[in-house]
């Protein structure tokens, strides 16, 4: 199976999820963990860029600096120990995307 063909699926799997969950959880947490919004901005980031490639793109869209952004704001997806599970949740599927994207 190719890069591009288990990124695409991990995407499938995630990103209905992640589009009920990335809202919810910067409002919930926002304001204690302000980071989530940084996070919330490189996840729409993402979720633009992929939708702007379509599926049918031969390629997949740039998505390198986002990912680097990511690692960086969640301390390599790191969850604080008082947030929910959907917090974690997100951290986690967006970790599985990163590292679908970075093989």
């Amino acid at each position: 199976m190719s890069n591009m063909q288990i990124f695409r699926e991990t995407v499938e799997k995630h990103l209905e999820t992640l589009q009920l969950y990335v809202p919810i959880v910067a409002r919930v947490h926002g304001a204690e963990h302000p980071e989530f919004h940084e996070v919330k901005k490189q996840y729409d980031a993402i979720f633009e860029k992929l939708n702007t490639a379509g599926d049918d793109a031969p390629d997949l869209p740039d998505l390198k600096d986002e990912f680097v952004a990511l690692r960086a704001v969640t301390q390599g997806y790191k969850v604080p120990a008082d947030t929910c599970e959907s917090y974690e949740a997100v951290y986690a599927m967006l970790a599985e995307l990163d590292q679908a994207y970075s093989r």
